[in-house]
């Protein structure tokens, strides 16, 4: 797109005029951010209204991108950035007075996911836009998202996150486009005259989906694609029904908050509700809208393509049933066909507590006819299976299992394609975690490594090695971001690594002010930044890296070798599930530990600790260009993929990993040489799985130095953590160390204790720097979703990119 500054500001004018009838020195900042925010939609909406035109009259086949979580970061600058209008509308902002900066700070971050499955769900909604994917997205508007964490004592407390209190101006709201989905109640079937089965529904609860729709925009292209979120809401037919606070707020409930506390009963059944709630409403209009198409519903699969992220849209499979067999008459038969071809799935783990399991009773009594379909789905993969493989191997792979329904079978049973996210992690899908299905379905096994959007994590927030790297191989790469291995070819430029140090030493600066000013830590610029920024999880151990910091001071403390080391700060970011009280205790020993290495001028500032509060994607934005040492310290195999790791590489962070996840691909582009690694292989420990021989009491008898620090969980040397102390300290030693932390230990510590010479040969450090970065863009979203477009989805995209 291309706009002058003059008819920029005279847009700005007129929209401000129209929206507020004042002038701009009037206006609030958060009046002056609607206004922009409003001129900008104003600009996509001829390409938006296009996109979907072009899509309808070409009958091109759309892919559906089901996740429960979208973390799609601030998009005012996003969408200037897409629309190759920053720089014009920065500065014709400057010559009306305005700051930029101050309107980019006002906009809220959406609070719609808890991590990496969120993030790369809105990084595959900005590839799908920039690849012409014709791509939707399809989830829930929560009104309070996950949670705002704050700090109290150290203890997480979760706040709600009222990041809609000042409208969200990029959405627009389609009533008209709503859908009824039915809970509870009774249905049997009932033959009508034509010999058909059709369920006979009673004494349903009907809740009104309304869908909220985002602008997607392709980079430097015209397509802009769509984000449905739904929100649950009173139908108006049946406003006078719900008479009490109670009942209005049980349907609210639905798409109040992500992840509700399912500790409870309660809990649980209004997390299973949040699933079938944004599925039907999902697939309900998209069969809408394909009826308008005028083509035979036994050709859906060639015109759509439902995408499951995760088990949490498993329900996908049985609702697209439920609209075949029930609304449009089918047979069972070929309602099946239709759906296994039309529903793909992505398998984001292997641990058994995030593979979800919901009791029978539940979904029974919740979506009774959804259970009809499950049940039915069950029976006829029993009765196909036994004769080919026998009764054991069948009941393996049952979806119903002692009164339990596994999502993630039924998701395999009902899907024609199952993709790991990591090559690694695919081949334990095959050979461990669902290996019976891989040998009853082999064709179905197929990787599809995740990837990021190199245009939020490097041009966006990092606009100084965006330039840098412009300067030195021109702009092909924003497009075409393989094209950043051309930085290899300067390897030996030492002006080009003097300015790369002098761009991440710009980025430590400025994230050391925002410390400065939100903690009240100061700290040094100049130190190693060592940063783990990723969900609270034992199996991310988390644990493992506080337990070397506490080391590392207690070595300076009893050694007082200040004068040897090279100052590190370490910083963390993270939130712990509500009802997660290991994780959470996790947070409290960091910020005890941070209390009280924080507050100790015996060591000369040559630690820190800094455990920002409420991290999510802007947040990230500020503290991942800034990264020396990007930790991805996952217990081997546990780490499907990670995103995260992705991003510090491609900002010249050094990556310090266990050979987990994608960290197996990163090492195979950029060499061991120019990474940290320790650990366990994935062989060795299925060794110790088998042979049940890890003992972790054996590890802190024979290493005192790691022995001294577990004792300083439980002997008073870290205050105020008396019970956390030893919940933890239990963990590791009477519970056996569920996550190896003690047996990586040394490997880790001896990994961690090779970055002060590294770091301190700064032509080496900026060498290894600026070779992460050049492989960084094999990494690039964009070439994971024209994966899915070539092999999954088998649907257009731009191949010239």
């Amino acid at each position: 797109m291309e706009i002058s500054k003059e008819h920029f500001k005279k847009e700005y004018n007129r929209v401000l005029t129209s929206l507020y009838a004042s002038e701009i020195h009037d206006l609030t900042p958060l009046e002056q951010y609607i206004t922009l925010g409003s001129v900008v939609k104003e600009y996509t909406a001829q390409n938006w209204m296009q996109t979907k035109k072009e899509y309808q009259q070409d009958q091109a086949k759309q892919v559906y991108y089901f996740s429960i979580e979208f973390l799609p970061g601030k998009l005012l600058k996003s969408n200037l950035l897409n629309l190759g209008i920053l720089d014009t509308v920065r500065e014709g902002l400057a010559e009306l007075g305005v700051e930029f900066a101050s309107l980019e700070a006002i906009e809220a971050d959406p609070g719609l996911g808890n991590g990496g499955l969120g993030r790369l769900a809105a990084c595959f909604m900005d590839s799908m836009a920039t690849c012409d994917v014709p791509g939707n997205g399809n989830g829930i508007r929560y009104r309070y998202g996950l949670f705002k964490q704050k700090f109290v004592n150290g203890y997480q407390v979760e706040l709600p996150d009222d990041w809609l209190r000042h409208t969200n101006v990029w959405e627009t709201r389609r009533e008209n486009k709503a859908e009824i989905v039915r809970f509870f109640g009774d249905v049997h079937l009932e033959e009508d005259e034509n010999g058909h089965i059709k369920p006979i529904y009673s004494h349903t609860e009907d809740i009104l989906a309304v869908p909220y729709d985002t602008a997607m925009t392709g980079y430097a292209n015209d397509t802009v694609n769509n984000l449905r979120l739904w929100s649950a809401e009173i139908p108006p037919s049946e406003e006078m029904d719900y008479f009490s606070e109670e009942r209005r707020k049980s349907v609210h409930s639905i798409s109040e908050m992500l992840y509700p506390d399912d500790s409870s009963y309660d809990g649980r059944l209004l997390r299973l509700k949040q699933e079938y709630f944004f599925v039907s409403a999902g697939v309900q209009s998209i069969i809408r809208y394909y009826l308008k198409l005028g083509v035979p519903m036994e050709h859906l699969a060639e015109k759509i393509s439902i995408h499951i992220n995760d088990t949490h849209p498993t329900m996908c499979i049985p609702e697209l049933m439920r609209i075949l067999l029930d609304e449009e008459g089918m047979s069972w038969d070929a309602a099946w066909a239709i759906t296994m071809k039309t529903c793909s799935y992505t398998n984001h783990t292997i641990m058994a507590e995030a593979l979800e399991k919901w009791p029978e009773q539940m979904v029974s009594n919740l979506v009774p006819r959804i259970y009809q379909i499950i049940c039915e789905i069950n029976r006829r993969h029993l009765e196909s299976m036994t004769p080919l493989y026998g009764a054991n191997f069948t009941q393996r792979t049952a979806i119903i299992q002692d009164g339990v329904i596994h999502m993630a079978h039924l998701a395999i049973i009902g899907s024609h394609s199952v993709n790991g996210v990591a090559k690694l992690h695919t081949e334990i899908l095959k050979e461990k975690a669902l290996h019976d299905f891989y040998l009853a379905y082999p064709a179905r096994f197929n990787n599809k490594t995740n990837g990021i959007t190199h245009r939020r994590w490097l041009l966006l927030s990092n606009e100084g090695l965006s330039n840098l790297i412009s300067d030195y191989i021109g702009t092909e790469w924003k497009t075409k971001p393989n094209e950043l291995y051309l930085l290899k070819a300067f390897k030996e430029d030492t002006v080009l690594l003097e300015k790369l140090e002098q761009v991440k030493l710009a980025n430590k600066q400025h994230l050391a002010a925002y410390v400065e000013e939100t903690m009240g830590i100061d700290i040094n610029p100049n130190a190693v930044f060592d940063v783990q920024i990723k969900r609270l999880h034992a199996y991310k151990r988390q644990l493992l890296n506080v337990l070397h910091i506490l080391s590392l001071y207690l070595k300076l403390k009893e050694t007082h070798s200040e004068e040897e080391m090279v100052p590190r700060v370490f910083i963390f970011g993270a939130k712990a599930a509500p009802s997660y009280s290991y994780a959470k205790e996790i947070i409290k020993l960091i910020n005890a530990v941070a209390d009280l290495i924080n507050n100790d001028t015996s060591i000369a500032n040559k630690i820190k600790v800094v455990f920002v509060e409420n991290y999510g994607v802007t947040l990230a934005e500020k503290i991942i260009p800034a990264a020396d040492i990007s930790e991805q310290i996952s217990l081997v195999t546990k780490e499907a993929s990670g995103t995260s790791n992705m991003k510090l590489m491609l900002n010249g962070a050094i990556t310090l990993a266990t050979l987990d996840g994608a960290n197996v691909e990163i090492r195979d582009r950029v060499g061991d040489e120019n990474m940290l690694l320790f650990g366990m292989q994935d062989q060795e420990l299925y060794h110790f799985y088998d042979s049940n021989s890890y003992h972790s009491h054996e590890i802190y008898d024979h290493n005192p130095r790691l022995k001294r620090c577990l004792d300083a969980l439980i002997d008073g040397t870290i205050p105020n953590i008396e019970a956390e102390g030893r919940e933890i300290f239990d963990s590791l030693l009477k519970y056996n160390d569920e996550y190896f932390v003690l047996k990586d230990y040394e490997s880790y510590v001896h990994a961690q204790s090779r970055i002060d010479g590294l770091y301190r040969d700064r032509k080496r450090w900026n060498q290894m720097s600026l070779l992460n970065i050049a492989h960084a863009g094999e990494f690039s979203s964009d070439y994971t979703i024209m994966h899915y477009a070539d092999e999954i989805w088998n649907v257009h995209h731009n191949k010239n990119l």
